[in-house]
């Protein structure tokens, strides 16, 4: 086996991963096939996950959770669900990227209003940033919102939006003051059943066929002031807090896949026989294999050590969008690789590899492009502030 250093997981931590293991077998691989065909997870995902305390455990005891914050715990939940082939279950959408929107922004009464129902799965939530002509771009967002006395009046539609169909709480950005400043907005906090807020369709997409992917559409629907994230105008400070969380969770996942292509490909390449010997004993395999093995162990230590500096709360939005691209990209390749390898039998569905190629495509698209990814790194080492490496203080 690798010789890497050990992963910083507690005694606590590997215990929780073996129930969330055997959690993930019991409860959920086995309807994933026919959550895909249906083109969404059973909200009984949600709910399951929520009985046995394994979707959202940092919300403190008042709420329902475990009450510990280390985002170790999760790490194990997103590697876990995409080793089990359980991705396109979004619950760290729902517990990880959108829930501490509510602890960190929310009052104590829309925190005693969502969160306990959200941690036993019954509430489910998403949020709604993308629209048709804004995607990572969000001064682009056309969403307006207008305040009256004792509420707002939301107006647009958002497009690409995950758990789009299930959610039951969108957090929804909107322009508030869209003629004097594009990036004065405000989030609210918009609940199932609101008079004109509308679904669209369930988009059909290239992977990750069981996690619903909807259009919503907001037609003048009144928002109570109660359901105000925050101050109204802060929405864009907001999200860009979240954002350093939102790319190291991305990345564990994006990285978890990658090393699953690459265990899927070391089955196969021993097992089948080209020219009388096995695939793994001809030179170009061995070397396509040790690059990708190479990378994997590289790309994970540095990740790991993201998750140390999230703990510490030292993660910076820059050092999380390196391991967003690169484990993104990853993704891609090791199951291209594998897809390869494994020749014909690699475009085949029934080949876990076939679905690990279409579903890791839109892993260096979402979340920020990797095009983004780059405009925000170069910003960082090209500016005036970069430090010479011999000069820094270690």
């Amino acid at each position: 086996g690798p010789t890497m250093l050990p992963r910083a997981f507690t005694e606590e931590q590997q215990m929780f991963r073996d129930a969330y293991r055997k959690f993930l077998a019991a409860e959920i691989v086995p309807h994933m096939e026919s959550w895909r065909d249906q083109g969404r997870v059973d909200r009984s995902a949600f709910e399951a996950a929520g009985a046995q305390g394994f979707l959202m455990v940092w919300p403190d005891e008042a709420y329902g959770g475990m009450g510990d914050d280390d985002f170790r715990f999760e790490q194990v939940i997103i590697e876990e669900t995409a080793y089990a082939r359980c991705g396109d279950w979004y619950n760290t959408l729902h517990s990880r990227l959108v829930g501490p929107y509510l602890t960190r922004f929310g009052n104590e009464e829309q925190r005693q209003r969502f969160l306990p129902k959200a941690v036993r799965g019954e509430c489910i939530m998403a949020i709604a940033m993308t629209e048709p002509d804004a995607g990572s771009d969000l001064a682009g967002m056309r969403t307006t919102a207008v305040e009256h006395d004792d509420h707002w009046v939301l107006n647009g539609s958002k497009t690409y939006i995950s758990n789009g169909i299930n959610a039951d709480l969108v957090f929804v950005a909107a322009k508030t003051d869209p003629e004097n400043n594009p990036h004065h907005m405000t989030i609210f906090m918009v609940e199932r059943g609101m008079e004109g807020f509308e679904r669209g369709r369930n988009l059909k997409k290239m992977g990750l066929k069981a996690q619903d992917t909807a259009e919503l559409f907001f037609n003048d629907v009144k928002i109570p002031k109660a359901n105000v994230l925050g101050e109204a105008g802060r929405g864009f400070i907001y999200l860009m807090e979240g954002l350093a969380e939102e790319r190291l969770i991305g990345a564990v996942g994006y990285l978890a896949a990658a090393q699953l292509s690459w265990d899927l490909t070391y089955d196969y390449v021993r097992q089948r026989k080209v020219f009388g010997k096995p695939l793994a004993a001809h030179q170009n395999t061995q070397f396509k294999m040790a690059e990708m093995r190479t990378e994997l162990d590289l790309a994970q230590s540095y990740v790991d050590q993201c998750v140390a500096a999230f703990n510490a709360g030292q993660l910076s939005a820059v050092d999380a969008a390196k391991a967003k691209l690169v484990t993104s990209e990853l993704q891609v390749s090791a199951a291209d690789l594998g897809v390869q390898m494994h020749g014909g039998a690699g475009y085949m569905d029934e080949y876990p590899i076939s679905r690990q190629f279409t579903d890791a495509r839109i892993s260096p698209i979402y979340a920020g492009t990797s095009e983004v990814m780059k405009i925000i790194i170069s910003r960082d080492c090209l500016s005036d502030d970069y430090v010479p490496f011999n000069t820094r203080n270690f």
